[in-house]
C-alpha cells in the first residue's frame, strides 16, 4: 500500500499491531488534562521532522488516538485543544511495524489575559469635576461643590482653582450679591457707606469682594497649601441622626487629599482672612476685631447650615447629580 501523503489525514484505529500495513508503524496515545480526565475532540496532529504535518485526527470521547500506516522515520505530536495550552512532545522515532505509545499528553489550563486599564488620577479628578459643575439646585443654583462620589478622585491644585473661579464667577454669584446689597441697603446696614446709589454700590462691592475673596482663599489658597478638598462629600445612608451629624460637621472638618478627615483649616483659615481683609472697604465705624470675627462666623455658621440643606434636600432638587454622570479610579 503507498504510504500516506502528507497533512492528509488519516482515521483513527484502534492501535493493534496486526492491522498494521506491513512496513508501517502505528502511533497512538491518550490525551488528559490535568486533573487526568480525558479530553475529546482535540486536534492531534503528526509532525515530520521537518516541521511538516504528516497527518491529523481529533482524539476520541476518552481521549485517544491512532494513526496507522505511518511509514518508519522520526516524527512528534503536537496536540491543541480549546481551554488549553498547546502541547507538542519531543522528537521520536519509529520503526517499520512499531506500535508507538506516546506517553501519556496532559494539557494545562490556557491562561487567562486579564487588561487593566489604570488611569491617571488627574484625568479621573478632571471627569468628575466636569459633572460637578452641571450641578444647579433647582436647574439654577450651583452645587459645584458637592460630590455624591464617596470616593472622588483627589484634585490637583491647578484643578482647586479651576474650581473656584468657575463658581466664584457664576452669573448667578453677582444676581446674589445684588439681592443682598439691596436688602442691606433697606436696613440701612453698614450706615458709614450712606444711601443712594453711591450707597448701593459700595454695599454691593463690599459683599462681592467678601465672597470672592473667601471662595479663592478657602476654596483654592489654603485648600492647596493644605492638602484639603474643598468639596462636600455627601453620605446619603445611615441613620438621620449620623447623616445631620456628618453635615453639620461640614464647617468644622474635612477630607484631606489623601483621603483621611482633618480639621477644617482652609475653611476656618479662608474666613478669618478675608474677614481681614474686609477691614479694608468696611466703613471706619465698622471696622475692628469684632467685623473679622463676625464674619468668619458666619462663615463657618452657613457652611453647617450648606451642608445639612445638602445632606437632606438638595441631591432631590439638583439636576445632573455626578454619581450618575462620573466615574471613580
Amino acid at each position: 500500500m503507498a504510504d500516506p501523503l502528507p497533512d492528509a489525514p488519516l482515521p483513527a484505529q484502534d492501535g493493534s499491531a496486526n492491522d498494521q500495513t506491513a512496513g508501517t508503524a502505528s502511533i497512538a496515545g491518550v490525551v488528559v488534562d490535568s486533573d487526568g480526565a480525558a479530553v475529546s475532540g482535540a486536534l492531534v496532529r503528526v509532525l515530520l521532522s521537518d516541521g511538516r504535518q504528516f497527518a491529523t485526527l481529533k482524539s476520541g470521547v476518552n481521549g485517544e488516538f491512532t494513526f496507522t500506516q505511518v511509514p518508519a522515520g522520526s516524527y512528534s505530536v503536537m496536540v491543541d485543544a480549546s481551554r488549553f495550552t498547546s502541547f507538542k512532545t519531543p522528537p521520536f522515532t519509529v520503526a517499520a511495524g512499531q506500535a508507538y505509545s506516546v506517553p501519556e499528553i496532559s494539557l494545562a489550563i490556557a491562561g487567562v489575559n486579564t487588561s487593566v486599564v489604570v488611569r491617571p488620577t488627574e484625568e479621573v479628578a478632571a471627569e468628575q469635576i466636569k459633572a460637578e459643575e452641571k450641578q444647579r439646585a433647582l436647574g439654577i443654583v450651583p452645587n459645584f461643590y458637592v460630590s455624591y462620589i464617596p470616593d472622588a478622585a483627589p484634585l490637583t491644585s491647578k484643578q482647586k482653582l479651576s474650581m473656584a473661579v468657575h463658581d466664584t464667577f457664576d452669573w448667578t454669584s453677582f444676581v446674589g450679591v445684588s439681592i443682598g446689597a439691596g436688602i442691606q441697603q433697606a436696613n440701612n446696614s453698614f450706615s458709614g457707606y450712606g444711601q443712594g446709589a453711591e450707597g448701593y454700590g459700595k454695599r454691593w462691592g463690599a459683599l462681592y469682594a467678601d465672597g470672592r475673596t473667601s471662595d479663592l482663599l478657602s476654596h483654592y489658597v489654603f485648600a492647596s497649601l493644605l492638602h484639603q478638598d474643598p468639596r462636600y462629600f455627601y453620605q446619603g445612608t445611615g441613620t438621620k441622626k449620623s447623616r445631620l451629624f456628618h453635615a453639620l460637621s461640614n464647617g468644622f472638618v474635612a477630607r484631606s487629599d489623601s483621603g483621611k478627615t482633618m480639621p477644617n483649616y482652609a475653611y476656618l483659615f479662608g474666613d478669618i482672612t478675608s474677614a481681614a481683609i474686609s477691614n479694608a472697604y468696611y466703613p471706619k465705624s465698622d471696622r475692628g476685631a469684632g467685623l473679622v470675627f463676625t464674619n468668619a462666623g458666619l462663615g463657618i455658621a452657613g457652611r453647617a447650615a450648606q451642608g445639612v440643606i445638602q445632606e437632606f434636600i438638595g441631591k432631590r432638587l439638583t439636576k445632573h447629580s455626578s454619581d450618575s454622570s462620573a466615574t471613580a479610579p
